[in-house]
């Protein structure tokens, strides 16, 4: 189609992405009274990725966390299955893989980050071997299961990667779950635990650090701070430790190796002319409060994608959905946006297969509990492993991607 003259195929609002971002913020538009909504989505199953550390560390089965995209949309929602190659938001317009184009009044740009295995030599071939697995993709979670749990001996190496990431603190939960497998099994002294952090501190909230640092304690994990993971040879099964602020470099041998992959916005966005100028990163531009893009007035962004200041976690959207539903609909009846996201964002650590440690903050890391009257919530506690394993699962399919919760 050419890029003059009325685009056919216009909507009133066009969400980039079907995940939990975009899902939930169709479906709290419909509960405002917004129709036209169409959401642009590749992937033929929706995927619960909170549910993918419980699935590495044996303490829930792949299938509960996959679901086909066409039973999760929400009610009056439509679903294009194609997947987005550029945008042109001085004439918007979204152009696909398919060679359609969009128009739209609104855009609201959710395509989650992008996993950047290749950026790591080596990487990519470790996780086709029999040793590698990782709990942010879904077929390495499945993988990751029986090779933790069928370990006597050896070495196990798990990453945590620098820079932004989707709930960055993810990558220590199955190594956790493993940990408290190992010890009720007998065989936890017979393995040691790396854990490769790009931070001095566990987590960077002084009350959570201090309830992790006793779990590492616990269980007698090695933890190599500021450092990252530099290259990988997967036929010797080694990898490259390196400290983040000098040239310092340790060869490790492993047996298994649990990665998490650097991050970064999808490389079609980064291309656009969403995010700010000079921003290598690649991150929509957005007031993080109100979460209208800065020179797009048109153009909103929510989750992983967007330039926020908070934590990037599934638990910052509940709060951002809520706001930008309520500003974009303000917006189309001619009103301005009154609402402001505050940064909030919670990352629940499961530090046994039966007590989770629940880290809720701002985008300073300072404590922002959501149960007022309940400080202790931080605590490790059993009663927080009931609700992240079972609970947030169901309201999650039940009420949030219908724009409920």
């Amino acid at each position: 189609m050419s890029g003059h003259g009325v685009i056919a195929d216009r909507h009133r609002v066009v969400v980039i992405g079907g995940g939990n971002a975009g899902l939930s913020v169709a479906g709290r538009l419909r509960r405002e009274g917004v129709s036209d909504i169409v959401v642009v989505e590749p992937r033929e199953h929706h995927r619960y990725q909170p549910l993918f550390s419980h699935v590495a560390g044996g303490t829930a089965r792949a299938g509960q966390a996959i679901r086909p995209q066409a039973s999760v949309m929400p009610t009056g929602v439509g679903w294009i299955h194609d997947r987005v190659v550029d945008v042109l938001p001085e004439s918007n317009r979204v152009l696909l893989g398919s060679g359609r184009e969009l128009g739209y009044d609104h855009l609201v740009v959710c395509p989650g980050i992008q996993q950047d295995w290749q950026s790591v030599p080596g990487l990519v071939d470790a996780m086709a071997s029999p040793w590698g697995a990782s709990n942010y993709e879904f077929e390495l979670a499945s993988k990751a299961s029986p090779l933790l749990r069928d370990l006597r001996q050896g070495t196990v190496v798990f990453t945590q990667p620098a820079g932004p990431a989707s709930c960055a603190g993810a990558a220590q939960k199955p190594m956790y779950l493993a940990c408290s497998y190992w010890q009720a099994t007998g065989v936890l002294a017979d393995i040691r635990v790396i854990l490769v952090l790009p931070d001095a501190a566990m987590f960077g909230m002084p009350l959570i650090d201090q309830e992790l640092e006793r779990k590492v304690a616990e269980y007698g994990i090695d933890v190599m701070r500021e450092s990252q993971l530099i290259e990988v040879d997967a036929v010797n099964r080694t990898a490259v430790i390196g400290r983040i602020d000098d040239r310092t470099r340790e060869t490790v041998p492993y047996d298994v190796l649990h990665a998490v992959p650097p991050q970064s916005a999808p490389d079609w966005l980064k291309a656009t002319a969403l995010p700010a100028a000079g921003d290598s990163a690649g991150f929509v531009e957005v007031d993080p409060e109100t979460l209208r893009h800065t020179r797009f007035p048109n153009v909103w962004a929510l989750g992983d994608a967007a330039a926020t200041t908070n934590s990037k976690s599934g638990g910052a959207l509940r709060t951002q959905t809520l706001v930008l539903a309520k500003n974009l609909s303000a917006v189309l009846k001619g009103k301005q946006p009154a609402q402001a996201y505050d940064g909030y964002s919670v990352c629940p650590f499961t530090v046994s297969r039966s007590t989770v440690v629940f880290a809720e903050f701002d985008d300073q890391y300072h404590p922002k509990p959501t149960i007022p009257f309940w400080k202790s919530l931080a605590r490790e506690r059993r009663l927080t492993w009931v609700f992240d394993r079972h609970i947030l699962p169901w309201v999650y399919w039940n009420l949030i991607l219908k724009g409920r919760a």
